[in-house]
């Protein structure tokens, strides 16, 4: 059975920049897609960069056991990992990563304490505010929400097993490939 490797950091860190260069370069990456109850943002496709379910739908995953972590997140919309899709990758074999919350990543400390969990970091403070006002998919209300969630999120980074520095993404990059055991 492979090893499960759990990204997390703040918001704007660069998790999806990260896991696409990963994929890019490594195909039989398999990533777990997760359920959410926000909105889809322009672009987004539903199973493939989240599931977007109701309220009522993921109050159904969670009680029913579905879901290996969730958690309410920037104090708005739930995401959740559906459960069966983790297992099945592990089970094949495949080096598997899932981008979550640092909540979430406690929760599966619990539920799967031989995971390998990984903080992304920012350079700076500086540099993750500017990553965030650059992405332009939120307005300031939110950001603001982001930002008090990613103070308490980087207080957390001693909580981890690994910390990645998402300076240069290739460097990063690199890192996350050492950890995997993936060569290039």
């Amino acid at each position: 059975m492979s090893r499960l490797l759990v990204l997390a950091g703040p918001t704007a860190v660069g998790k999806g920049t990260l896991i696409r260069a990963l994929r890019d370069r490594h195909p039989e990456l398999w990533v777990s897609v997760s359920a959410t109850t926000r909105e889809p943002r322009p672009g987004e496709v539903d199973g493939e960069h989240y599931h977007f379910v109701t309220e009522q739908e993921f109050t159904s995953m969670t009680e029913a056991g579905e879901l290996l972590e969730w958690a309410t997140v920037h104090g708005k919309h739930r995401y959740g990992t559906p459960r069966i899709p983790v297992e099945s990758s592990l089970i094949a074999g495949a080096p598997s990563i899932l981008e979550i919350d640092v909540q979430g990543a406690r929760q599966v400390r619990r539920n799967m304490p031989e995971a390998l969990l990984v903080f992304v970091a920012p350079p700076s403070w500086e540099a993750l505010v500017s990553r965030l006002e650059g992405r332009g998919t939120e307005d300031a209300r939110e950001r603001e929400r982001r930002l008090a969630t990613a103070r308490e999120e980087l207080d957390a980074a001693a909580e981890f097993d690994e910390i990645v520095v998402n300076d240069s993404i290739d460097d990063a990059v690199a890192h996350l490939e050492q950890l995997l055991g993936l060569s290039r």
